[in-house]
């Protein structure tokens, strides 16, 4: 069986077109500089002042906490977020201009969903589109005014102008697409799920009493439905085909608050809303049909296939019934479901499909900044007190002086250079392998910095610079193994070539060992410290991951180059491997490949 070729060449080749890249990511970041902490930097300092009449420092710990993780989300922002008095909470934030974290921190994140009615002044109704017309009062409500076709109410003899078309299919009317979209997260919808029972219940019901969606009022006649009391606000569906004269009065007079204003919105559990999005569109939304403490998690990502970010979202209890009966209802009849955070709504998507187990994905005009902050103040639940809306926002300097950072740094370089001489005097001519290693470990890691703290918000702090100083003698380790194992192979006899092989083999395990080792600590660390060690730990463990990265695809194919140059190979003065550097007398007999002597 032929023994398979080491190809190093093409090995180096793919290690530095993959840094190429990573420097490529860095570029598109916008900036070739580290993103530094509130120590090395300063950054943005927000106070919280309490309004609540019953806080308690339990209260006052817990929101802490709360907002800690919602800064922290990624775990290496390294926000800094601690209790100032028995009312006020202060939060520090690396960076001048995080605009996404301040937002963060301000959310209470009280979400409710409610079915959208009324949105910029036109009735949503039917099939989602805003009516162009208004249908007289005595006319039978067929709740679609955009042409389509659309089904009478139970015991209304269909009009002749009806099309024929909607009679004999069950598909959903053809309507815009909204902005955002309820869609199944795990698995895609079925065909039999898009297909509304039209033939035994009638799609458009303004009513909305063959939805199944359990009430707590009774629902108004679905024949005869009234134009100025409107239906009971509590039976949500059929409300929202019929408001009525009132809030429909209310909804006009209605004007939104201005960009930035940090005046609360009203949002009662028991009534329906007029609000505003972030555009100032106007809204007229039923009473809530799902609270947000059944949401049972949230996260964001990019799905499979897919090119958009999405926010997943899986609610748990009674909360998945009454999400199937409403995702049912708006799918057979193209309504609209409003995601209200705060007393804004953030956004109204339809729906896609019929989602029967509570878990949902949100998908649309999201940036990763956008489906981030939504998720992150989803997942971690709202305040157990309330702030002043008010928040105290201000520029603040740097906690250590100026000379900190310039001293680490230096730190870092001298111990560099001495590892560098120490190398270069042992082992002579494979200590400039050494040094390329060196330096090339410390470009990947300058990358992988300024990737991270775009990608997820990585600061670097004095801590962090401390870990990435540390893993330079960890990285040096892994060569000490390596050469000293090429060297104990070649007193036996071996050849260069064969000993840079040989002793691969029995180097890499240990250096795995230890790098295991390292790594596992600066997890450990990770999870269990809090505040800055955490960036001590992060950095570790990137460096450590960096390091067998440079060790199997940069050390390893450089050595096995070298191996076949003759001056390495026969044992030159100055190679590191000569009989005096490996204590022996005179050069003994070399084994080739196949173990004769040569």
């Amino acid at each position: 069986m032929a023994k398979k070729t080491s190809r190093p060449g093409r090995t180096l080749l793919i290690f530095f077109i993959s840094v190429a890249v990573l420097y490529g990511l860095a570029a598109l970041g916008g900036t070739f500089k580290p993103q530094l902490g509130l120590d090395l930097s300063g950054g943005t300092q927000l106070t919280l002042v309490a309004t609540s009449k019953d806080v308690t420092p339990d209260k006052l710990k817990e929101a802490a906490s709360i907002i800690e993780n919602r800064v922290n989300g990624s775990g290496v922002v390294e926000a800094q977020v601690t209790t100032q008095g028995n009312r006020n909470i202060v939060v520090e934030i690396p960076g001048k201009n995080r605009q996404d974290l301040v937002d963060s921190v301000k959310r209470t994140a009280q979400l409710r969903f409610r079915l959208v009615a009324t949105s910029g002044g036109n009735p949503v109704i039917a099939s989602g589109v805003p009516a162009t017309t208004t249908p007289s009062p005595t006319a039978t409500p067929t709740g679609n005014a955009t042409g389509t076709a659309t089904p009478t109410p139970t015991g209304t003899p269909t009009s002749s102008t009806t099309p024929k078309t909607s009679e004999k299919t069950a598909t959903p009317n053809p309507r815009p697409a909204p902005d955002y979209v309820f869609g199944a997260h795990k698995k895609p919808t079925s065909k039999a799920t898009k297909k509304p029972t039209a033939s035994t219940t009638p799609t458009a019901t303004p009513t909305g009493a063959s939805t199944g969606l359990p009430t707590t009022g009774t629902p108004t006649t679905a024949a005869t439905p009234s134009t100025t009391a409107g239906a009971s606000v509590n039976d949500p569906l059929a409300w929202a085909s019929n408001p009525g004269d009132l809030w429909l009065g209310k909804f006009a007079q209605y004007v939104c608050p201005s960009k930035g204003s940090t005046s609360p919105i009203p949002d009662s559990a028991t009534e329906p809303l007029i609000t505003c999005d972030s555009d100032g569109n106007k809204y007229l939304l039923s009473k809530p049909v799902i609270e947000g403490t059944s949401l049972k998690s949230a996260s964001y990502g990019i799905p499979q296939s897919s090119t958009a970010w999405a926010v997943n979202l899986t609610l748990k209890g009674s909360a998945r019934g009454t999400f199937a009966t409403i995702s049912r209802a708006l799918f057979s009849n193209g309504g609209r479901f409003a995601i209200v955070l705060d007393g804004q709504v953030l956004s109204s998507p339809g729906f896609d499909g019929v989602i029967s187990d509570g878990t949902a994905q949100i998908t649309g005009s999201f940036t990763e900044s956008s489906a981030k902050s939504l998720s992150n103040s989803l997942k971690f639940g709202a305040l157990p007190i309330r702030f002043d809306p008010d928040v105290r926002v201000e520029v603040i300097g740097a906690t250590l002086a100026g000379d900190q950072l310039s001293a680490g740094i230096a730190a870092g370089i001298i111990g560099m250079l001495i590892v560098m001489l120490y190398c270069l005097l042992y082992y002579r001519g494979l200590g400039f392998v050494v040094i390329s290693s060196l330096v090339v470990a410390g470009a990947v890691t300058y990358a992988t910095v300024l990737v991270l703290a775009k990608a997820a918000g990585f600061t670097l702090t004095l801590p962090g610079i401390a870990g990435l100083i540390v893993a330079v003698g960890i990285t040096a380790d892994s060569f000490i193994v390596y050469f000293e194992r090429i060297r104990d192979e070649m007193r036996f006899g071996k050849s260069m070539r064969v000993a840079v092989e040989a002793g691969w083999v029995r180097a890499r395990n240990t250096c795995l060992a230890a790098d295991g080792v390292s790594l596992l600590a600066a997890v450990v660390l990770y999870i269990f410290a809090i505040g800055v060690v955490r960036g001590f730990a992060f950095a570790l463990g990137i460096s450590t991951i960096i390091d067998i990265v440079v060790f199997f695809w940069f050390t390893k194919p450089t050595v096995t180059l070298l191996a076949k140059r003759k001056y390495f190979n026969e044992g030159g003065r100055w190679s590191g491997l000569s009989p005096e550097t490996l204590g022996i007398d005179g050069r003994p007999a070399v084994q080739g490949l196949a173990g004769e002597a040569v």
